[in-house]
């Protein structure tokens, strides 16, 4: 997969009706999404030094984020991602993990891992072995997905951001969650050669930036 451009925005809920008024207007909704929506529920991993956290904060251009994510509580569809960055471009590769995978990663139990198959999985191994990645957060959000085809378009509305003291129940859907503190909307907008103009329009508001923002540095706040 190659890399992909991105905007992010933080909003107000008053800009997220506005915005989801026009994308409406103009774009299709993702097949996966109920009534327009989904939960999204992701396990961040970092270094005892919280290499990829200060990466982010100083801005670094390359820089990668492991974690794994589930959607809508169901535990069928498990994916292992890593997200990497660079000058402003952003790349997600992906690889599948079941339930019992997810749950020896979360739990340390790794050794597994090198027979997996999966190159992903394997990489995660390396650096859990090796630079001592582990799980920190869990970060948990309601997304409002679009789809816009020319352009491989694909905007998406994310709030009710939340986020968890410990990860060892990452699996388990009825885990408390704590409010994200001071948590906006989020905005992102990522297109692969070209941003059609209709879509530019719709997601522009006044005196609104891009800008970095990591819904991982924001949950961290908690530990």
């Amino acid at each position: 997969m190659d890399y992909r451009h991105e905007w992010k925005f933080e909003i107000s809920r008053g800009d997220m009706l506005s915005i989801r008024q026009r994308l409406r207007a103009v774009c299709g909704t993702d097949a996966h999404a109920t009534n327009g929506r989904y939960r999204v529920r992701s396990l961040y991993f970092d270094t005892p030094t919280d290499t990829a956290l200060w990466d982010n904060q100083n801005g670094v251009s390359r820089r990668e984020k492991f974690r794994i994510r589930y959607y809508n509580g169901e535990l069928g569809f498990i994916r292992l991602e890593k997200k990497s960055k660079y000058a402003g471009l952003g790349r997600k590769d992906c690889a599948a993990l079941s339930a019992a995978e997810a749950q020896a990663i979360t739990d340390g139990r790794l050794d597994w891992m090198m027979a997996s198959g999966q190159a992903l999985v394997q990489e995660l191994y390396s650096k859990m072995r090796m630079q001592l990645l582990r799980p920190k957060t869990i970060v948990d959000y309601t997304r409002e997905p679009f789809v816009y085809a020319p352009g491989h378009v694909r905007v998406t509305l994310d709030y009710d951001i939340r986020t968890c003291l410990g990860c060892s129940d990452f699996l388990n859907a009825a885990c408390p969650m704590l409010p994200a503190p001071d948590a906006p909307v989020v905005l992102e907008v990522k297109w692969d050669e070209y941003l059609p103009s209709v879509i530019r329009d719709a997601v522009q508001l006044p005196g609104c930036r891009a800008e970095a923002f990591s819904k991982y540095v924001l949950c961290r706040a908690y530990g």
